[in-house]
């Protein structure tokens, strides 16, 4: 971290990724701002074959149909220090996974922004980041943004740029 964030604003880029499409997106993110990275790690990691989108039996497919689906975190995440929080995804079947769901409800946003990416081939962010938003139910949450997972690292400045949250990170 660069010494002079450590006046401003503490930012951490927290994400899922089952395919690594995501973590990519969230490395650049955490270097441009010089935030800590950090994953959010199912407790039984998915397979390929759990993410096959056109079966219906698949664990992915099954989670996603099943509103009240809470599939459990593996690693511990502490959102104390933090006061900036990128909160990053991929879209499955049009929604953030279960997983996510269970990362928000059982966590404290207070005093934190949240600024919530996904990664999707085609799909965008659709209420995605509402509904993680409500399921939270505190914090200050902003609009998020979809991105492909090749998104240049312009692109992302910009982004954060219209965030509004640089202005708190030190160049």
């Amino acid at each position: 971290m660069k010494e002079q964030n450590k006046e401003h604003s503490k930012v951490l880029v927290l994400y899922f990724s089952a395919t690594g499409n995501t973590k990519g997106v969230a490395e650049k993110i955490a270097a441009l701002t010089g935030g800590a990275l950090s994953e959010i790690i199912p407790a039984q990691p998915y397979t390929t074959e759990d993410l096959n989108y056109n079966d219906r039996t698949t664990r992915a497919s099954v989670e996603q149909n099943t509103l009240d689906a809470r599939p459990e975190i593996a690693n511990e995440i502490d959102l104390d220090s933090y006061d900036t929080l990128y909160l990053g995804y991929p879209i499955w079947w049009g929604q953030a996974p279960r997983i996510m769901s269970t990362f928000v409800e059982s966590h404290d946003f207070t005093g934190i922004t949240v600024i919530p990416f996904c990664t999707s081939g085609s799909s965008n962010i659709g209420q995605s980041d509402d509904t993680l938003a409500a399921q939270a139910g505190n914090g200050n949450w902003l609009q998020g943004r979809r991105f492909s997972w090749n998104v240049s690292e312009d692109e992302l400045q910009k982004w954060i740029n219209e965030t509004g949250e640089n202005d708190s990170i030190s160049e």
